[in-house]
């Protein structure tokens, strides 16, 4: 029997992207951008609105812009791409639980993915004894499906590795 190859399509797949309040910002930062060059005249006033206005939509995108996803295997949380056989179990923090992990039950060693717009988040302890990193915290919108496919994830990946030692 050959071991399945894990799955290439998402298990999990989440952009924490800014929240609605935000982009009224973003607006009124280019309204203001206006304001300030509208002594100069008409032109520069448009071209004070539009830069205003685009530089802080590239900030607010960028900030928006992570992502969090269980595929192939792996946790990928912004730049970080985790193999899910070193993850312990997934802690569910409601809001609470969760600012208290932002906060003074942090570990500076751990890995964060926090926005401070979402709530609720997910703890992952990091098993690898080769790696420093004592958990992983990951602000989301649904931490139950997060730890859902974690979860499944990491039965996958024991199955194949059981599969793999039964061949041998």
């Amino acid at each position: 029997m050959q071991p399945s190859a894990p799955s290439s399509a998402p298990r999990f797949d989440e952009r924490l992207t800014a929240p609605p309040s935000w982009w009224v910002i973003v607006a009124l930062l280019g309204l203001s951008g206006g304001l300030v060059t509208f002594p100069l005249g008409t032109i520069p006033m448009l071209a004070g609105l539009i830069a205003a206005a685009a530089a802080a939509a590239v900030v607010v995108s960028s900030y928006g812009s992570a992502r969090i996803r269980v595929v192939a295997g792996s946790l990928v949380a912004g730049d970080a791409r985790i193999p899910v056989s070193a993850l312990g179990t997934p802690e569910v923090l409601d809001a609470e639980e969760a600012r208290a992990w932002r906060s003074y039950k942090a570990d500076p060693r751990a890995f964060m993915l926090l926005r401070s717009y979402v709530p609720t988040a997910l703890r992952v302890e990091v098993t690898d004894p080769a790696d420093p990193t004592p958990y992983v915290y990951l602000s989301t919108r649904d931490p139950q499906g997060l730890a859902a496919a974690l979860e499944a994830a990491g039965a996958e990946a024991a199955g194949d590795a059981s599969a793999r030692s039964a061949e041998a």
